[in-house]
């Protein structure tokens, strides 16, 4: 049984920063695409990066290029983005997925729907 559980999460003033994690059981995440979306009230949930270690893709949505940085460990099978400058508006609810089905096709464009698990969610607050 797959399961991704995000943390890390929580409260922090503008300009602030915070390292989400999210631990997987039962897949292995050097072999799919994983990516990290976000959902703010009243507004679509959204790509923020993503990762397919095995073919050495990255990518990160425009708004939080040169901020964020997406990375994996494999030993311990566990996702992580570290978010530097945070801003207000990336406060949201963020959620770790993944794609195990054609996971070099890992890329911002990628179809959320074809992302086939997904953790919980941690809440980001930032505040200004």
């Amino acid at each position: 049984q797959v399961q991704l559980v995000e943390s890390g999460g929580g409260s922090v003033q503008a300009g602030g920063s915070l390292r989400l994690s999210c631990v997987a059981s039962g897949m292995r995440l050097s072999s799919v695409c994983m990516g990290w979306f976000r959902q703010a009230p009243g507004k679509e949930r959204e790509g923020v990066a993503g990762i397919y270690s095995l073919g050495g893709n990255e990518w990160y949505a425009d708004s939080v290029k040169g901020r964020f940085t997406i990375s994996q460990d494999n030993a311990k099978n566990t996702l992580y983005l570290q978010m530097n400058s945070l801003k207000p508006e990336d406060t949201a609810m963020y959620y770790c997925a993944a794609a195990w089905r054609s996971p070099w096709v890992c890329s911002f464009s990628r179809p959320q729907a074809e992302f086939d698990y997904w953790g919980q969610g941690t809440q980001v607050t930032v505040s200004s």
